[in-house]
């Protein structure tokens, strides 16, 4: 029973982390390795900081971009 409600209390983590991601515009990590596993297996995929990093300053350095601040 506690292993079955740690189970569910992490799904529903992970299903809210990705729906909020999304909410707020930011990519999926988990989506970019599948895809740099099918079309380039002989590179070094990113880490996740600098793929955060990457995405961040591509959507927050294009000339025009709406900014807070």
């Amino acid at each position: 029973m506690v292993l079955s409600l740690f189970q569910f209390c992490f799904k529903w983590y992970k299903d809210s982390e990705r729906f909020f991601h999304l909410l707020v515009g930011l990519p999926s990590y988990e989506k970019y390795l599948d895809y740099h596993k099918k079309y380039h297996p002989h590179c070094t995929p990113k880490t996740r900081k600098e793929f955060f990093m990457d995405s961040q300053n591509k959507r927050y350095s294009r000339d025009g971009a709406k900014k807070c601040c």
